[in-house]
């Protein structure tokens, strides 16, 4: 008999102190973890609707201020346990902002260094924050991210996280304390337990597979609950989930940062959405100063873009019979102080910001938007 049969292969490469590096990465991930307590789910108040209501889903507090805490922690983990991230890695990624502030966090929290590679004109308050947590930021045109970040990995010999392409799979959305299952379970003592419709917006598209998968895996959330996408200007994603072309592209980038791609992102998956809009960007401004008198906190544009949305979807059910609309609050307006909360920024933008306040203020009226 062919002695060959026998032969066995180890990886030599792994040793006992790689070993014990990587139980105490993940334990110190999951002891992080452990200390956060779930995001809140805020009923928002509106007078003109009785039997329909309005949730957010607040990410803005996580540790690291944004939805995306989740997004880098499920990265981390995911990546460790590949073998691709051992203690001597130096993390890169190609970010907006919001994720590289997360990863920068999870990176400081088990050693090891990370750089950001960073559209030049992302806001300065989030640049602060990823230096705070010790990474350092490397600013390129925005549509050169993706190639300069895995360039920089190869150079430092480190791993390029690629939260576009990993978004969607490094989550588990059957479960395991993910957003949907937060979401959802939050719903659980409401008038109207079960949404008609989840509202949010895609910067990788990971959240919304997540939820999108997780309503079509419980048979009684599928049977009612709808996903609507909505997407900012300059962001090919409607456009690619009206003509089904995977190859479109913009030579333009989005204002509202952490949401809208210029090309088709491989973790964006059209499968699980319902509906898609495209929110104008004066929309989604006008929204969030709107929502600061409701909430008496500033919230970021992506969750502008969420919330005008979701109103014009309860604009659509009306108020006849009980309903419910759940979005997302993304991160805090605190980030873009010098952007949407600066009236010359407005200017210089040519945002028609004015159109769409009186707009929402007659949505506090009489539930009607536009």
């Amino acid at each position: 008999m062919d002695q060959e049969l026998y032969k066995i292969v180890e990886n030599s490469d792994i040793t006992e102190e790689d070993r014990e590096w990587c139980c105490e990465a993940i334990n110190k991930i999951h002891a992080d973890f452990n200390r956060s307590s779930d995001t809140h789910l805020i009923k928002l108040d509106l007078p003109c609707f009785k039997n329909s209501s309005l949730y957010l889903k607040d990410e803005s507090t996580h540790p690291t201020g944004s939805l995306k805490h989740r997004l880098a922690r499920s990265l981390f983990l995911y990546c460790i346990c590949n073998g691709q991230i051992n203690k001597n890695t130096t993390i890169v990624e190609a970010s907006s902002g919001s994720t590289a502030i997360s990863e920068a966090y999870f990176a400081r929290l088990i050693g090891l260094p990370f750089v950001a590679v960073i559209p030049k004109k992302t806001a300065s308050e989030k640049v602060a924050k990823i230096e705070f947590y010790g990474g350092e930021c490397k600013k390129v045109e925005p549509k050169n991210i993706y190639s300069e970040a895995e360039k920089l990995a190869k150079k430092l010999n480190g791993h390029y996280m690629d939260q576009f392409t990993f978004a969607e799979r490094a989550t588990d959305w059957r479960g395991n304390n993910n957003i949907a299952a937060s979401l959802f379970s939050q719903m659980d003592e409401e008038r109207s337990p079960i949404p008609d419709w989840v509202v949010l917006s895609a910067g990788t598209g990971g959240t919304s597979a997540t939820i999108g998968r997780y309503i079509r895996f419980c048979p009684e959330l599928f049977q009612k609950t709808k996903l609507c996408v909505v997407d900012p200007e300059n962001s090919v994603f409607y456009d690619y989930y009206k003509s089904g072309n995977k190859k479109i592209t913009s030579t333009k980038s989005s204002r509202i940062e952490g949401i809208g791609r210029p090309r088709v992102e491989p973790s964006f998956r059209i499968e699980v959405i319902d509906r898609m809009m495209r929110i104008p960007d004066g929309a989604s401004i006008a929204t969030i100063w709107w929502l600061e008198k409701l909430l008496g906190r500033k919230c970021g544009g992506s969750t502008g873009t969420n919330v005008y949305g979701a109103l014009k979807i309860m604009a659509e059910l009306g108020d006849d019979k009980p309903s419910s609309v759940v979005t997302l609050i993304c991160d805090s307006g605190e980030r873009y102080l010098n952007s949407y909360y600066n009236p010359q920024w407005i200017k210089k933008e040519k945002l028609d910001v004015d159109f769409y306040l009186k707009q929402l203020e007659g949505f506090e009226k009489t539930g009607q938007l536009g």
